[in-house]
Protein backbone atom coordinates (compact mmCIF):
# COMPACT_ATOMS: atom_id res chain seq x y z
CA UNK A 1 0.00 0.00 0.00
CA UNK A 2 1.85 3.46 -1.09
CA UNK A 3 1.06 5.81 1.81
CA UNK A 4 0.98 8.89 -0.95
CA UNK A 5 -2.43 7.32 -1.75
CA UNK A 6 -3.42 8.26 1.69
CA UNK A 7 -1.47 11.39 2.47
CA UNK A 8 -1.54 14.43 0.06
CA UNK A 9 1.45 16.72 -0.76
CA UNK A 10 0.61 19.28 2.15
CA UNK A 11 0.44 16.36 4.79
CA UNK A 12 -2.99 16.23 5.38
CA UNK A 13 -4.82 12.29 5.61
CA UNK A 14 -6.85 12.25 2.32
CA UNK A 15 -8.29 8.69 2.83
CA UNK A 16 -7.47 6.26 5.12
CA UNK A 17 -7.38 2.39 3.87
CA UNK A 18 -4.72 0.86 5.79
CA UNK A 19 -2.66 1.90 8.96
CA UNK A 20 0.65 0.27 7.83
CA UNK A 21 2.84 2.92 7.58
CA UNK A 22 0.72 5.83 9.01
CA UNK A 23 3.48 6.19 12.19
CA UNK A 24 3.08 6.50 15.78
CA UNK A 25 2.71 10.07 15.41
CA UNK A 26 -0.63 10.16 13.21
CA UNK A 27 -2.19 7.51 14.97
CA UNK A 28 -1.56 9.23 18.16
CA UNK A 29 -3.59 12.30 17.22
CA UNK A 30 -6.45 10.43 15.99
CA UNK A 31 -6.44 8.31 19.37
CA UNK A 32 -6.23 11.79 21.19
CA UNK A 33 -9.29 13.26 18.44
CA UNK A 34 -11.35 10.28 19.57
CA UNK A 35 -10.69 11.10 23.01
CA UNK A 36 -11.66 14.74 23.04
CA UNK A 37 -14.49 13.60 20.98
CA UNK A 38 -15.98 11.18 23.41
CA UNK A 39 -15.76 13.72 26.24
CA UNK A 40 -17.67 16.18 23.91
CA UNK A 41 -20.64 14.19 23.69
CA UNK A 42 -20.71 11.94 27.18
CA UNK A 43 -23.81 11.75 28.90
CA UNK A 44 -25.85 12.69 25.65
CA UNK A 45 -24.53 15.75 25.41
CA UNK A 46 -24.39 17.90 22.29
CA UNK A 47 -21.12 18.14 21.25
CA UNK A 48 -19.74 20.05 17.94
CA UNK A 49 -21.39 19.52 14.40
CA UNK A 50 -18.18 19.22 12.57
CA UNK A 51 -19.79 18.07 9.58
CA UNK A 52 -22.38 20.26 8.69
CA UNK A 53 -23.54 20.37 5.27
CA UNK A 54 -21.12 17.12 4.50
CA UNK A 55 -22.88 13.97 2.89
CA UNK A 56 -21.62 10.66 3.65
CA UNK A 57 -22.61 7.35 2.13
CA UNK A 58 -22.08 4.08 3.13
CA UNK A 59 -21.30 1.36 0.56
CA UNK A 60 -21.33 -1.73 1.78
CA UNK A 61 -20.56 -4.73 -0.38
CA UNK A 62 -20.67 -6.92 2.72
CA UNK A 63 -22.90 -7.47 5.68
CA UNK A 64 -22.34 -5.55 9.06
CA UNK A 65 -23.78 -4.58 12.20
CA UNK A 66 -21.47 -2.80 14.18
CA UNK A 67 -19.70 -1.44 11.89
CA UNK A 68 -22.36 0.19 9.63
CA UNK A 69 -24.27 1.24 12.91
CA UNK A 70 -21.06 2.70 14.73
CA UNK A 71 -20.12 4.93 11.10
CA UNK A 72 -23.72 6.28 10.94
CA UNK A 73 -23.78 7.22 14.49
CA UNK A 74 -20.51 8.91 14.06
CA UNK A 75 -21.75 10.86 10.98
CA UNK A 76 -24.86 12.18 12.17
CA UNK A 77 -23.55 13.41 15.63
CA UNK A 78 -20.84 15.50 13.66
CA UNK A 79 -23.81 16.73 11.62
CA UNK A 80 -23.39 14.78 8.39
CA UNK A 81 -26.27 13.89 6.38
CA UNK A 82 -25.73 10.17 5.54
CA UNK A 83 -27.21 7.66 3.08
CA UNK A 84 -26.86 3.84 3.27
CA UNK A 85 -26.34 2.87 -0.30
CA UNK A 86 -29.02 -0.17 -1.85
CA UNK A 87 -26.36 -2.64 -2.94
CA UNK A 88 -28.95 -5.06 -4.43
CA UNK A 89 -30.80 -2.68 -6.23
CA UNK A 90 -28.05 -0.43 -7.54
CA UNK A 91 -26.72 0.08 -11.11
CA UNK A 92 -23.58 -2.05 -9.86
CA UNK A 93 -26.10 -5.04 -9.80
CA UNK A 94 -27.25 -4.27 -13.62
CA UNK A 95 -22.89 -4.94 -14.21
CA UNK A 96 -21.87 -0.93 -14.10
CA UNK A 97 -18.13 -0.92 -12.74
CA UNK A 98 -17.33 0.56 -8.83
CA UNK A 99 -15.98 3.14 -10.29
CA UNK A 100 -18.70 4.35 -12.42
CA UNK A 101 -21.06 4.24 -9.58
CA UNK A 102 -18.72 6.25 -7.69
CA UNK A 103 -18.11 8.71 -10.29
CA UNK A 104 -21.86 9.22 -10.45
CA UNK A 105 -22.10 9.74 -6.68
CA UNK A 106 -19.50 11.91 -6.09
CA UNK A 107 -21.63 14.24 -9.26
CA UNK A 108 -24.20 14.10 -6.77
CA UNK A 109 -22.23 15.87 -4.27
CA UNK A 110 -20.74 13.41 -1.58
CA UNK A 111 -17.93 14.31 0.31
CA UNK A 112 -16.96 10.33 1.34
CA UNK A 113 -17.35 7.18 0.99
CA UNK A 114 -17.61 4.44 3.63
CA UNK A 115 -16.39 1.06 1.76
CA UNK A 116 -16.69 -2.59 2.70
CA UNK A 117 -15.93 -5.11 0.50
CA UNK A 118 -14.82 -8.43 0.50
CA UNK A 119 -11.98 -8.25 -2.57
CA UNK A 120 -8.76 -7.11 -1.09
CA UNK A 121 -7.85 -3.52 -2.11
CA UNK A 122 -11.45 -2.28 -3.31
CA UNK A 123 -11.23 0.66 -1.33
CA UNK A 124 -7.12 1.47 -2.72
CA UNK A 125 -8.84 1.13 -5.80
CA UNK A 126 -11.58 3.50 -5.73
CA UNK A 127 -9.00 5.73 -3.97
CA UNK A 128 -7.16 6.06 -7.04
CA UNK A 129 -10.13 7.00 -8.81
CA UNK A 130 -12.04 8.96 -6.58
CA UNK A 131 -12.22 12.96 -7.76
CA UNK A 132 -12.45 14.86 -4.34
CA UNK A 133 -14.37 12.06 -1.76
CA UNK A 134 -12.52 10.87 0.79
CA UNK A 135 -12.26 6.93 0.56
CA UNK A 136 -12.54 4.92 4.16
CA UNK A 137 -12.00 1.64 4.23
CA UNK A 138 -14.55 -0.31 6.61
CA UNK A 139 -12.63 -3.13 5.51
CA UNK A 140 -11.96 -5.00 2.46
CA UNK A 141 -11.03 -8.70 2.30
CA UNK A 142 -8.52 -10.60 4.78
CA UNK A 143 -6.50 -6.86 3.84
CA UNK A 144 -7.34 -4.28 6.74
CA UNK A 145 -9.79 -2.63 9.09
CA UNK A 146 -8.12 0.47 9.84
CA UNK A 147 -11.02 2.38 12.30
CA UNK A 148 -11.34 -1.37 14.37
CA UNK A 149 -7.34 -1.30 14.50
CA UNK A 150 -7.66 2.39 16.32
CA UNK A 151 -10.49 1.61 18.11
CA UNK A 152 -8.85 -1.53 19.88
CA UNK A 153 -5.80 0.44 20.37
CA UNK A 154 -8.31 3.15 22.43
CA UNK A 155 -9.95 0.79 24.02
CA UNK A 156 -6.09 -0.75 25.29
CA UNK A 157 -4.61 2.89 25.75
CA UNK A 158 -7.76 3.47 28.54
CA UNK A 159 -6.29 1.06 30.90
CA UNK A 160 -2.53 0.73 29.35
CA UNK A 161 -1.37 4.25 28.10
CA UNK A 162 2.18 3.07 27.58
CA UNK A 163 2.41 0.49 25.30
CA UNK A 164 5.71 -0.29 25.43
CA UNK A 165 6.14 -3.02 28.12
CA UNK A 166 2.74 -4.41 27.15
CA UNK A 167 2.38 -8.60 25.79
CA UNK A 168 -0.31 -9.17 23.84
CA UNK A 169 -1.57 -12.44 22.23
CA UNK A 170 -4.37 -12.26 19.59
CA UNK A 171 -5.55 -16.00 18.85
CA UNK A 172 -7.87 -17.47 16.43
CA UNK A 173 -8.03 -17.23 12.51
CA UNK A 174 -5.27 -14.90 11.79
CA UNK A 175 -4.66 -15.73 8.44
CA UNK A 176 -8.17 -14.90 6.75
CA UNK A 177 -8.80 -11.87 9.58
CA UNK A 178 -8.12 -8.27 8.39
CA UNK A 179 -8.62 -7.08 12.18
CA UNK A 180 -5.69 -8.84 13.15
CA UNK A 181 -3.59 -7.54 10.60
CA UNK A 182 -4.50 -3.73 11.24
CA UNK A 183 -4.45 -4.87 15.05
CA UNK A 184 -0.57 -5.60 14.15
CA UNK A 185 -0.15 -2.60 12.56
CA UNK A 186 -1.20 -0.18 15.11
CA UNK A 187 0.36 -2.14 17.75
CA UNK A 188 3.64 -2.01 16.12
CA UNK A 189 3.37 1.25 15.40
CA UNK A 190 2.56 2.56 19.04
CA UNK A 191 5.55 0.59 20.49
CA UNK A 192 4.41 -2.92 21.65
CA UNK A 193 7.47 -5.50 21.10
CA UNK A 194 5.78 -8.49 22.26
CA UNK A 195 3.25 -9.71 20.15
CA UNK A 196 1.64 -13.41 20.08
CA UNK A 197 -0.06 -14.99 17.36
CA UNK A 198 -1.89 -18.17 18.18
CA UNK A 199 -4.25 -20.56 16.02
CA UNK A 200 -4.22 -23.94 14.68
CA UNK A 201 -1.34 -24.33 11.08
CA UNK A 202 -4.17 -23.69 8.79
CA UNK A 203 -5.28 -20.47 10.09
CA UNK A 204 -1.88 -19.10 10.42
CA UNK A 205 -0.36 -16.47 8.32
CA UNK A 206 2.67 -16.73 6.46
CA UNK A 207 5.93 -17.44 8.80
CA UNK A 208 7.14 -14.62 6.87
CA UNK A 209 4.07 -11.78 7.01
CA UNK A 210 4.61 -11.01 10.45
CA UNK A 211 8.73 -12.08 11.00
CA UNK A 212 8.72 -9.49 14.82
CA UNK A 213 5.78 -11.73 16.18
CA UNK A 214 5.98 -15.00 18.28
CA UNK A 215 3.72 -17.91 16.84
CA UNK A 216 2.09 -20.62 18.80
CA UNK A 217 0.33 -23.59 18.59
CA UNK A 218 -0.97 -23.92 21.92
CA UNK A 219 -3.09 -20.95 23.27
CA UNK A 220 -1.66 -22.16 27.34
CA UNK A 221 1.37 -21.04 26.23
CA UNK A 222 0.86 -17.91 24.30
CA UNK A 223 -1.45 -16.63 27.03
CA UNK A 224 1.03 -17.15 29.80
CA UNK A 225 1.49 -13.33 31.19
CA UNK A 226 -0.21 -11.36 28.38
CA UNK A 227 -1.71 -8.32 28.99
CA UNK A 228 -4.08 -8.43 26.14
CA UNK A 229 -5.58 -11.15 24.48
CA UNK A 230 -7.75 -10.66 21.13
CA UNK A 231 -10.10 -13.35 20.37
CA UNK A 232 -10.82 -13.70 16.37
CA UNK A 233 -13.88 -16.03 15.27
CA UNK A 234 -13.29 -18.62 12.51
CA UNK A 235 -14.06 -16.70 9.27
CA UNK A 236 -15.50 -19.60 7.15
CA UNK A 237 -17.04 -17.19 4.79
CA UNK A 238 -13.04 -16.56 3.41
CA UNK A 239 -11.92 -20.08 3.66
CA UNK A 240 -11.84 -21.89 0.40
CA UNK A 241 -12.22 -25.21 2.06
CA UNK A 242 -12.53 -26.90 5.37
CA UNK A 243 -9.52 -25.53 7.47
CA UNK A 244 -11.01 -26.17 10.71
CA UNK A 245 -13.58 -29.25 11.72
CA UNK A 246 -14.92 -30.14 15.02
CA UNK A 247 -15.81 -26.69 16.53
CA UNK A 248 -15.56 -28.50 20.16
CA UNK A 249 -12.49 -30.06 19.65
CA UNK A 250 -11.02 -26.12 18.48
CA UNK A 251 -12.57 -24.44 21.61
CA UNK A 252 -11.05 -27.42 23.76
CA UNK A 253 -7.07 -25.99 22.03
CA UNK A 254 -8.10 -22.34 21.38
CA UNK A 255 -10.73 -21.43 23.19
CA UNK A 256 -10.47 -18.99 26.20
CA UNK A 257 -12.15 -20.28 29.21
CA UNK A 258 -11.30 -18.72 32.49
CA UNK A 259 -8.84 -21.55 33.57
CA UNK A 260 -6.80 -20.86 30.57
CA UNK A 261 -7.23 -16.50 31.35
CA UNK A 262 -5.58 -17.38 34.58
CA UNK A 263 -2.59 -17.70 32.84
CA UNK A 264 -2.59 -14.37 31.89
CA UNK A 265 -1.50 -11.45 33.80
CA UNK A 266 -3.88 -10.19 36.72
CA UNK A 267 -6.55 -8.32 35.31
CA UNK A 268 -5.35 -8.73 31.62
CA UNK A 269 -8.47 -7.21 29.20
CA UNK A 270 -9.99 -9.57 26.89
CA UNK A 271 -11.01 -8.53 23.65
CA UNK A 272 -12.73 -10.04 20.38
CA UNK A 273 -13.81 -7.95 17.37
CA UNK A 274 -17.34 -9.38 16.99
CA UNK A 275 -19.69 -11.20 16.23
CA UNK A 276 -18.71 -13.21 19.07
CA UNK A 277 -19.01 -17.36 18.30
CA UNK A 278 -19.72 -18.20 22.53
CA UNK A 279 -18.38 -21.88 22.98
CA UNK A 280 -16.48 -21.94 19.42
CA UNK A 281 -13.65 -19.54 21.03
CA UNK A 282 -14.60 -17.62 23.76
CA UNK A 283 -16.47 -19.06 26.50
CA UNK A 284 -19.38 -16.80 27.81
CA UNK A 285 -18.53 -16.32 30.85
CA UNK A 286 -15.57 -14.84 29.87
CA UNK A 287 -16.87 -12.94 27.32
CA UNK A 288 -18.97 -11.29 30.12
CA UNK A 289 -16.84 -11.34 33.15
CA UNK A 290 -15.21 -8.90 34.66
CA UNK A 291 -11.98 -8.55 32.30
CA UNK A 292 -13.66 -8.27 28.92
CA UNK A 293 -13.65 -4.55 27.43
CA UNK A 294 -15.53 -6.32 24.23
CA UNK A 295 -18.08 -3.88 24.73
CA UNK A 296 -15.90 -1.06 25.27
CA UNK A 297 -14.57 -1.69 21.98
CA UNK A 298 -17.90 -1.19 20.63
CA UNK A 299 -18.52 1.84 22.98
CA UNK A 300 -15.44 3.26 21.23
CA UNK A 301 -16.22 2.63 17.49
CA UNK A 302 -18.19 5.66 17.56
CA UNK A 303 -15.74 8.61 18.75
CA UNK A 304 -12.60 6.65 16.86
CA UNK A 305 -14.90 6.98 13.81
CA UNK A 306 -16.04 10.13 14.68
CA UNK A 307 -12.06 11.31 14.96
CA UNK A 308 -11.57 9.48 11.91
CA UNK A 309 -14.32 11.50 9.74
CA UNK A 310 -13.54 14.61 11.39
CA UNK A 311 -10.00 14.04 10.09
CA UNK A 312 -10.49 13.00 6.69
CA UNK A 313 -13.47 15.95 6.14
CA UNK A 314 -12.98 19.25 8.27
CA UNK A 315 -10.64 21.25 6.13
Amino acid sequence: MNTDLQIDSSGQLRHLITLDGLGRDRITALLDRAVALRDAFANGAQGPRLLAGRTIINLFFETSTRTRTSFELAARRLGADVVNFDIANSSTSKGESLEDTLATLEAMQADAFIVRHKENGTPARLAATARGAAILNAGDGNHAHPTQGLLDALTIRDHYPDFSGLKVTICGDIRHSRVARSDLHVLRALGVADIRLCGPASLMPASDEFPQCRAFDNLDDAIAGADVVIMLRLQRERMLEALVGDETAYFARFGLNRQRLQRAMTGALVMHPGPMNRGVEIAGDVADGPQSVILDQVANGIPMRMAVLAELLQH
